[in-house]
């Protein structure tokens, strides 16, 4: 399959099928990748924003425990 993009270039795929993209989101435009479905959320993993955030605020997303308390040992 090729086609002539709007500079004149040509994109050519050698795939049985293929899928042209028209919303320009796709990584391999002019082919679609499925970039426009919205993603569901897996419950409790955070999203490569969040895990940015959470290293912007020192915090790793793991739980925090207390150090051990020396004092209170024989």
């Amino acid at each position: 399959m090729e086609i002539v993009l709007d500079d004149g270039t040509v994109a050519r795929s050698e795939r049985f099928m293929v899928a042209i993209c028209t919303c320009r989101r796709s990584r391999t435009y002019p082919w679609c990748d499925t970039s426009h479905r919205p993603r569901e959320k897996t419950a409790g993993v955070p999203t490569p924003h969040e895990r940015s955030q959470q290293a912007q605020d020192g915090n790793d997303g793991r739980a925090i425990r207390p150090a051990p308390d020396d004092r209170n040992s024989p």
